[in-house]
């Protein structure tokens, strides 16, 4: 069964069905196909005609149906039935069928009689109304109809499917830029002060500064990464924080399970991180802690960022940076995560479990287009507010 929907899904989205290239052909076809049925139709019914003088009876009818049916399909449907003037529609249709029945009568005694009478006497049709004929000609008109009725629905889902998906890409976007640590001023000052003192850590830094900033520029670019690799960033931009403060942060890192082959949208902890290092770290004067507890179980990913923080210091309890994160797991993950915030007078905490896949199969892909220098400048700019 799962086939079969496939089959016809496949079909009925295919280019034969839509694009303007095949227009003659899809009519001629539909034509054939919707002949040969209705002389199925009647063979089966128990009409004294063979099939192919079923088939040929129905050939007969084709301009009928054709003058009949389009002014409904390419006419009624857009201008009335598509735009809501369903009244209008209705009324057209009513007077449309009472059309019908005259239309049907004539054209049988003074088309299809007589080409009967010529091609096989014995097998003409009686003259006067007949609600088999009324019945072919109305069902004539109603299938272009439905038809053009599902391409005008179609083009429109994939209208708004591509709105959304531009809308989504663009915010994600917008997103992801805000998300790039405004750290990095403070860093490489950082890198400059060790730089003047010839110090030995001045090349590691600026090698896992680099390494940083270049995930974020190109490897965020995709809908997802190895979970790996994002841990390893996390804790690039954790080592740079602590050269940073030196031994005013005692940091605290754990990561439980198989992380390999676990893919997951990037740049989604880095802001939890960076905010406990903003509103802990450079607002204490006493010894402040970093807690940081990773762990990967049946592609449930859990982790724990819990952080102290100055109990007197005044700042907003949700950044720009956890309202993003915040919004990206709604696009991301909806419904397949769980975000808890527990701010007390002295500690941070915040828990968040994703439900993951184990390859990047996501339920939906959005690539990254090239951004411009000038656009990632103003990005920057934007997430350095």
């Amino acid at each position: 069964m799962n086939r079969l929907l496939k089959s016809i899904n496949i079909f009925l989205y295919n280019d034969f069905v839509f694009s303007p290239r095949y227009k003659v052909l899809r009519h001629v076809t539909f034509w054939i196909v919707h002949t040969l049925i209705w002389a199925c139709f009647w063979e089966a019914m128990g009409t004294p005609f063979s099939y192919v003088v079923q088939v040929i009876n129905m050939f007969i009818w084709i301009p009928i149906f054709i003058l009949y049916g389009y002014p409904m399909a390419y006419w009624a449907v857009p201008h009335f039935l598509l735009r809501g003037r369903i009244l209008e529609f209705l009324s057209i249709i009513f007077l449309w069928g009472l059309l019908g029945i005259y239309l049907d009568i004539w054209y049988k005694d003074y088309v299809v009689i007589p080409i009967q009478t010529m091609m096989h006497p014995q097998f003409v049709s009686p003259k006067g109304p007949l609600a088999w004929c009324y019945l072919c000609i109305t069902t004539s008109a109603a299938i272009p109809m439905v038809i053009k009725f599902f391409k005008y629905w179609n083009f429109k889902q994939k209208d708004w499917l591509n709105a959304q998906q531009e809308k989504v890409t663009a915010e994600l976007q917008l997103l992801k830029a805000q998300v790039h640590p405004h750290f990095l001023f403070n860093t490489l000052n950082n890198i400059y002060s060790f730089s003047l003192e010839n110090s030995p850590k001045t090349p590691g830094l600026i090698l896992k500064l680099s390494n940083l900033l270049s995930y974020m520029l190109y490897d965020c670019r995709s809908a997802e990464v190895r979970l790996v690799k994002e841990l390893d960033i996390i804790k690039n931009y954790i080592e740079l924080e602590q050269e940073r403060y030196g031994n005013k942060i005692d940091i605290s890192w754990n990561v439980n399970g198989d992380v390999q082959d676990i893919f997951i949208a990037p740049l989604l902890l880095i802001p939890f991180i960076e905010n406990a290092f903003k509103h802990g770290t450079s607002e204490q004067i006493e010894k402040s802690w970093l807690t940081v507890d990773i762990s990967v179980k049946e592609n449930k990913l859990k982790a724990k960022i819990a952080n102290s923080k100055n109990e007197f210091a005044l700042h907003s309890k949700n950044g720009i940076g956890i309202e993003n994160v915040k919004k990206r797991l709604e696009f991301i993950y909806p419904e397949q995560h769980e975000l808890k915030i527990n701010e007390e007078s002295n500690f941070f905490v915040v828990s968040l479990t994703i439900q993951l896949i184990n390859s990047s199969t996501a339920i939906y892909k959005i690539e990254q287009p090239e951004i411009s220098q000038s656009l990632r400048h103003e990005n920057s700019m934007l997430a350095y507010r």
